[in-house]
């Protein structure tokens, strides 16, 4: 009898990665990414690549805008809580609203996520937000990548990246040339904190010697993790048709680094602007992270949106024909550089 030769038949699930479950989730999601589809969109998902037909979309002479994005730490709260529904998507939304400000339409988006065991009920649930949000926003759910990483990623944990590519016809692109001063600042409200500063928001949760499932103080009936899983919202549909209509001359979404630090991006050298904070009305969930966090104002202005998601810049006559849900004047610009609160 010859001697065993010492292998021990290894397999790819021994070593933690379940192929089957992958091929299962590609299943489950297939009819998610289906429901997305657009014109221009073509193909299967599972493929090796994603393809997009820019003339079957329409466009004539257009420029690709490319953006990617994650959720941050708003994920900790989602594995924490279990609720993971809705970080999806969180995930879509800070792709596509930074495609819009450059006047561009979101055509497609990719997903990358990533984990130490793939469970296919969980990451199903976030790939239905993310499907859900690709509708919101009107793109088309192409492709993306499931990555079973054991050893890399604790028991649970996973982590999300998000792609979406948008075109604008060349002509068409923002910020414009034509921005200056005594222009308008009209700011779109947000849905609560959105996807940024949430480091500073789990510090001061833990501060407070809270716990996610204890009753929101700032949003009767939720609890504190439902509260703060409140998803960012997608502006896509409000603002496209005002681009396409020529009123809006510059967009800006206000992620982190809030109004104070965002705002400047789009700004022309030699234009400021003045905000009026008074000029809205902040969502209760601001004025408890400012309390309980003890944070001044200048703070809250460059880290939170604190209540504004969107900022459109647009000419003094053409604010009078904005019809937006919730829409404020909230501000000017003018000569100078940087922004001033008032």
């Amino acid at each position: 009898m010859g001697k065993k030769s010492g292998k021990n038949g290894l397999t790819y699930a021994d070593a933690g990665v379940d192929i089957d479950a992958g091929n299962a989730l590609v299943r489950r999601i297939k009819p998610l990414a289906a429901a997305t589809a657009r014109a221009g969109a073509e193909g299967e998902l599972g493929g090796f690549g994603g393809l997009f037909d820019l003339k079957a979309a329409g466009f004539d002479d257009p420029v690709l805008v490319a953006a990617t994005d994650g959720v941050g730490t708003k994920l900790k709260i989602a594995i924490e809580t279990g609720n993971v529904a809705t970080v999806g998507i969180d995930l879509v939304a800070m792709c596509v609203n930074d495609l819009i400000v450059q006047g561009a339409e979101p055509l497609f988006f990719l997903d990358y996520f990533a984990t130490g065991h793939l469970e296919v009920a969980h990451a199903a649930q976030v790939v239905e937000g993310i499907a859900e949000a690709c509708r919101q926003a009107g793109c088309a759910l192409i492709g993306g990548e499931t990555a079973e990483m054991p050893g890399l990623y604790a028991s649970g944990d996973f982590d999300l990246a998000g792609f979406a590519v948008g075109a604008a016809e060349r002509d068409a692109l923002l910020p414009r040339g034509d921005i200056g001063p005594g222009d308008v600042l009209i700011g779109l409200p947000s849905t609560g904190v959105h996807s940024n500063g949430f480091s500073l928001v789990r510090k001061i949760v833990e501060t407070e010697r809270l716990s996610w499932d204890a009753p929101a103080p700032f949003a009767e009936g939720l609890t504190l993790g439902e509260a703060f899983l409140t998803p960012t919202k997608i502006y896509v549909k409000d603002t496209l048709p005002l681009i396409q209509s020529g009123l809006v001359k510059a967009l800006c979404h206000i992620t982190g680094g809030g109004v104070s630090e965002n705002l400047p991006r789009i700004l022309p050298e030699g234009v400021g602007a003045t905000v009026h904070t008074g000029s809205w009305d902040r969502a209760p969930v601001f004025e408890w992270l400012q309390k309980a966090g003890g944070m001044d104002e200048a703070e809250m202005l460059r880290t939170f949106n604190c209540g504004i998601g969107m900022v459109l810049v647009v000419s003094e006559e053409e604010a009078t024909r904005l019809d937006l849900p919730g829409a404020k004047w909230i501000g000017e610009l003018v000569a100078g550089e940087g922004v001033a609160f008032k």
